[in-house]
């Protein structure tokens, strides 16, 4: 299944949900904030939000600085 996340294609070998990808991915979900097909979605909801072929996710990391 192909899906595309900040931009670029990736493939997934199996179902999963936005937590799933996001814990794959090494990110931390305190830290993020994800938008799910053009929406933000709530961190609550990521692990009930079941991935499909051509959804689009931007994931955006908060980083600090001055």
């Amino acid at each position: 299944m192909t899906i595309t996340v900040n931009g670029k294609s990736e493939n997934l070998e199996k179902k999963m949900s936005i937590l799933d990808l996001l814990t794959l991915k090494g990110l931390d979900p305190n830290t993020v904030v994800v938008e799910y097909n053009a929406d933000i979605v709530k961190k609550e909801e990521w692990g009930n939000i079941i991935l499909k072929e051509n959804d689009t996710l931007e994931v955006l990391r908060f980083v600090g600085g001055g």
